[in-house]
């Protein structure tokens, strides 16, 4: 998590002070669930009542973040604390379950969790019975850290620097580098694992120590959540990188070092979706980009996992399938599949793109309810949606993919696959 300024941070920690004691946590626990728009009403009610005006706007703004916290946390968030951009960053709790579950297979009996945020990984690894100590530089996290770990009896918080662990302190460690800076207007993501806090070169030299430590030849068990985005010939060699996505939206490229990594698998693709979690793992004679052809029966939109992960020749293998265009990542296919890293789509029609003859298109057919998606396009989707006003042309539905087959401009008309996973 970014460093905020001394003065953010005391401030911080006096919003949250009031509900550190037992009345204020009394009055938060006993707020009806939050509804926006009783909010204010709530407010004046509970000044009335004679409580504080500041424990009141602590309560009500921990209700707010507790109400949104459920989509990441279920029903724990209703007895969580947090602050707005712990929880923007937090781990949801079911993808920290599987961080989790690779220090329980590794037979991990203690977990130092370096920059612990609001605690969700720390409250997955306690959860699976591992003593866990929690690391966290600001000192409100810290705070709503013992607080939300105050279930789990093997969990421990504490503030302090990733840069400073001792790794003789635990058998493994999990860290989760910032990876956003502070600006004059909030805070911009970076991208460059040098400029993580700490750099990728330090979570290496930790990686390394710890192995030392344990008198292991090479890396000891140490996982670290990187960007999606990273640049794969910034991985360091001997690990696993796993890229995570979650319900469509890649959510992490998790890089895992010494027993927690699987050697023969330097990356894979975790995709977590309402079937479960599936995973497509990607060795040394992982199979290259397969060679364009022409567009067949159907259409295959690869998950953004293994498309980081560079498992698309695999995928395409798998499904028996190619591109249509060397650069673009779309796949087509004779025959129809069903797999957990793609969603499919069957082939109606296909032209090349030109608006006027679009626009006819979606007339003589009445489609009115239009997904649009894109790839190799500069062609913007909401733009060309008030270009076309499709709501006139009708009731049918259907999805237009907007792409380059043979280096042209094209639109496909297409229908999901509606037993396919992520369909709608």
């Amino acid at each position: 998590m970014p460093a905020p300024l001394a003065d953010d941070a005391d401030d911080a920690v006096r919003a949250l002070e009031p509900l550190l004691h037992p009345d204020g946590w009394a009055l938060l626990n006993s707020l009806p669930p939050y509804q926006e728009q009783d909010a204010l009403r709530l407010g004046a009610r509970l000044r009335e009542a004679g409580h504080d005006a500041a424990l009141v706007s602590a309560a009500l703004t921990q209700a707010r973040l507790r109400a949104r916290g459920a989509e990441k946390f279920g029903e724990f968030a209703a007895s969580m604390l947090f602050t707005p951009h712990g929880l923007e960053q937090a781990t949801r709790l079911p993808v920290a379950a599987l961080h989790a579950e690779r220090f329980a297979r590794a037979g991990v009996a203690s977990v130092a969790d370096l920059g612990c945020g609001i605690g969700g990984d720390s409250m997955a690894l306690s959860g699976l019975g591992m003593d866990v100590l929690a690391v966290d530089r600001d000192p409100a996290t810290v705070a709503v850290a013992t607080v939300n770990l105050r279930p789990f009896p093997t969990a421990r918080v504490r503030l302090g620097r990733a840069e400073g662990h001792d790794p003789t302190e635990t058998e493994g460690i999990w860290l989760d580098p910032a990876r956003r800076t502070v600006t004059g207007r909030g805070s911009r993501r970076i991208h460059d694992p040098e400029e993580y806090e700490p750099p990728l070169s330090a979570v290496i030299d930790l990686a390394s120590r710890l192995g030392s430590a344990q008198g292991r030849e090479g890396f000891g068990p140490l996982g670290a959540k990187l960007g999606p985005a990273i640049d794969r010939d910034a991985l360091p060699t001997g690990t696993e990188t796993q890229w995570l996505s979650w319900h469509g939206q890649v959510l992490e490229a998790a890089c895992w070092f010494g027993p927690l990594a699987t050697p023969e698998t330097p990356t894979s693709a975790l995709v977590v979706d309402r079937t479960g979690a599936h995973r497509l793992s990607g060795g040394a004679d992982v199979p290259g980009d397969p060679e364009p052809g022409a567009l067949s029966d159907h259409l295959y939109e690869p998950d953004g996992a293994v498309i980081r992960a560079g498992l698309i020749g695999l995928l395409a293998q798998d499904l028996g399938a190619h591109t249509l265009d060397p650069t673009i990542a779309y796949l087509t296919c004779e025959y129809r599949a069903t797999t957990p890293f793609a969603r499919g789509y069957a082939v109606r029609d296909v032209m090349p793109f030109n608006l006027k003859h679009l626009t006819t298109y979606l007339k003589e057919h009445r489609l009115g309810v239009l997904e649009i998606k894109k790839r190799g396009t500069a062609v913007e989707p909401d733009e060309l949606r008030r270009k076309l006003r499709p709501r006139r042309f009708g009731d049918e539905s259907a999805t237009l993919v907007l792409t380059r087959i043979a280096g042209e401009q094209h639109v496909i008309v297409a229908s999901p696959h509606r037993d396919a996973p992520g369909a709608h």
